[in-house]
């Protein structure tokens, strides 16, 4: 099987536990062994699209980590939380509680390229060492800042402009690196308040949206009845933002072979080369030659 599951994970599990159980789910269903990852960490209070690469398309899950993402988020004014979230103590609070039209007001500055250091508790590394288990054992992390884009934010509901807001859910489409904790922190900050997450959904990630993701219950039904496979997206899926490239049966066979093509005739740029329905490469045209990115062996 080579391809994507698209998982709406559930709150109080991580990532590798989603793909922990992926791999119960295939040898449920009786699917030979095949390499399994995910395109994407969720932190266990999160929850929503998490795409499971299976055999070959796991060669392409570190494109999903490159992808934009969008996520919807409830931001709690009055208390700043140690973890940015409910899972951290209270560090600082505040009697300041925004109107919808100020929040309204301050969501452009945070639209666009935007600089935000990382929340201490992160998978940052800190000479050699996760930044939050330095955070964890009580030392001072501090981590630089750097530069992301937002691209879209806005506000859901349908509160009145004057209407003071004990939290807000807000809709953001971020680049790689966004942390949302932190642009909640900084919204916060800004509205003269503090605030930290109560909730985290990612509604998209990359090409893949909440709407084509399965539950784990819906997978493990599925497994048991071994109809894994109509669950399955093409491992194209994961390259909806790729243009095909057609190759011909000899052409196919050069670039197995690792060897580049001339006289290409496209533009330059990454191209997912095929021949009939099957995958050959991610490959890339420059100067009117074809190199393989990635190789497929299917």
């Amino acid at each position: 099987m080579h391809g994507w599951l698209v998982i709406d994970k559930p709150v109080g599990i991580g990532s590798t536990q989603v793909v922990s159980a992926v791999k119960r789910a295939l040898r449920t269903a009786g699917v030979p062994k095949v390499k399994v990852g995910h395109g994407g960490t969720l932190d266990p209070l999160a929850s929503g699209v998490l795409p499971i690469a299976l055999g070959e398309a796991t060669k392409l899950a570190g494109r999903m980590l490159d992808s934009d993402k969008v996520y919807a988020f409830t931001l709690a004014f009055g208390s700043q939380t140690s973890t940015l979230d409910t899972e951290g103590e209270a560090v600082a609070t505040s009697d300041v509680r925004p109107t919808a039209a100020a929040v309204d007001a301050v969501l452009p500055r945070f639209t666009g390229p935007i600089a935000q250091v990382p929340p201490a508790y992160s998978a940052l590394k800190v000479d050699g060492q996760r930044a939050y288990d330095l955070a964890r054992a009580g030392e001072e992390v501090v981590l630089a800042s750097r530069d992301v884009m937002i691209h879209c934010l806005t506000r859901a509901g349908d509160a009145a402009p004057d209407t003071p807001l004990d939290e807000v859910t807000l809709v953001a489409h971020v680049s790689k690196g966004t942390y949302i904790r932190s642009l909640a922190r900084d919204i916060a900050l800004a509205l003269g308040t503090v605030g930290h997450v109560t909730w985290l959904h990612r509604v998209k990630a990359g090409p893949f949206a909440l709407e084509g993701a399965i539950t784990l219950d819906k997978l493990d039904a599925a497994a048991k009845a071994s109809a894994l496979e109509p669950l399955l997206l093409p491992l194209r899926a994961g390259l909806d933002d790729i243009p095909a490239f057609s190759l011909t049966p000899d052409q196919a066979g050069a670039l197995r072979q690792g060897r580049v093509l001339d006289g290409i005739a496209a533009d330059d740029g990454l191209v997912f080369a095929c021949t009939g329905d099957t995958p050959v490469a991610l490959a890339e045209v420059e100067a009117s030659q074809l190199r393989v990115v990635r190789g497929f062996n299917l």
